[in-house]
């Protein structure tokens, strides 16, 4: 593992990984991945399953990663305003990554993709909204809306499902966040019906924000059982698949796993849940990078061996220390107890002099 420095000016501060196959022919499309709080880079992709998918398939890998510096308990700030808006903080930080990726390594500008979860789910959907031009398809996993907190206690209150703006409010969020006409990118949203430390009327407030931009209405065009846990879908007049919707029934507060069989994948620890599903190889196949959905329209496959992971190093740019109201990993993987992990972040906001 190597640190590179200078992808550009860098204001959010952070520090960027990739993985690239060895091999990857020029024009392979590239998916960033944003970790969850307390979490890093390396770890939610050991966790995921993101870089093995990729040598299978053949894409590269983007990890911006969260410098302790900047926050506390290394949560991305999905809901500082200078961060999650467009041009400015680790938005443009994380942009600048993809940037240097795409020149770098010759990927298709056209074929780039985000996810993240929990505050990395909440920084994905920040970045579709700044920057939605730049993305064909994102994926949010126990996350929030764009712009609905911009405070320490709006982000609590919000997580606990607690007001929030209305429908129509985060609409006009969303898509006053850029001055983006076109085409808006496929949304996959991911949920564990038991989770109670970002609770599931969060997704709903995704679906409705993705659904104005979509222009589609409230019932989804079909509702199916996907390895056991229900999936909804919203389509275009075409019958292309514009937003999906994932509930995983008993789930707490993490990332959706299947690490057995033959189609296993990633590794479960906290906030990694083995619950039978694999939200990493499903996602890949919702935005058509995988060799299921390449089968489909009669490509081959791209396959290449990897090789190890290298680093962007962070600009020098220290800044004050700021603190996500999101959680802290628990010793229990499948979930958490808010009350716990409420106390672990409020500790936290204290030591860093953010809160009395």
């Amino acid at each position: 593992m190597s640190d590179i420095a200078g992808f550009g000016s860098n204001p959010g501060a952070l520090r960027g990984r990739f993985y690239v196959p060895e091999n990857l022919p020029r024009g392979a499309a590239l998916v960033v991945v944003l970790h969850g709080c307390t979490q890093t880079a390396d770890g939610y992709d050991h966790g995921s399953g993101w870089s093995k998918l990729a040598t299978d398939q053949g894409f590269a890998v983007l990890f911006p990663e969260q410098q302790r510096g900047n926050n506390p308990n290394v949560c991305f700030n999905w809901f500082v305003p200078e961060d999650i808006t467009r041009d400015r903080g680790e938005v443009l930080s994380i942009r600048q990554m993809i940037q240097a990726m795409v020149t770098k390594h010759g990927l298709d500008h056209r074929r780039i993709f985000i996810t993240g979860l929990s505050a990395g789910g909440a920084m994905a959907a920040a970045m579709l909204a700044t920057y939605p031009e730049v993305f064909a398809g994102g994926a949010i996993i126990a996350g929030l809306a764009y712009g609905s907190a911009s405070t320490i206690p709006e982000a609590f209150d919000r997580m606990r499902g607690h007001g929030g703006p209305s429908k129509a409010e985060l609409q006009r969020r969303l898509a006053e966040a850029s001055l983006h006409k076109g085409t808006w990118p496929k949304i996959s949203i991911w949920q564990g019906s038991a989770d109670t430390t970002v609770v599931p009327s969060n997704a709903d407030s995704i679906l409705a924000q993705w659904q104005g931009v979509h222009g589609v209405g409230a019932s989804p065009t079909r509702k199916e059982t996907v390895d056991r846990q229900i999936r909804q879908v919203w389509c275009d007049v075409d019958g292309n698949e514009l937003i999906e919707k994932y509930t995983i029934a008993g789930m707490g507060h993490g990332t959706p796993l299947q690490t057995l069989g033959d189609d296993g994948l990633g590794v479960a620890a906290p906030f990694m849940l083995d619950v039978g599903i694999s939200s990493t190889r499903h996602i890949a196949d919702f935005w058509g990078l995988t060799s299921r959905t390449e089968a489909r329209s009669g490509e081959a496959p791209k396959r290449s061996p990897g090789k190890s992971v290298r680093t962007y190093a962070p600009a020098e740019n220290p800044r004050a220390v700021r603190a996500d109201a999101s959680k802290a990993p628990q010793p229990d993987a499948r979930g958490a107890s808010a009350t716990g992990i409420t106390k672990v972040i409020e500790d936290a906001l204290r030591a860093a002099g953010l809160m009395r």
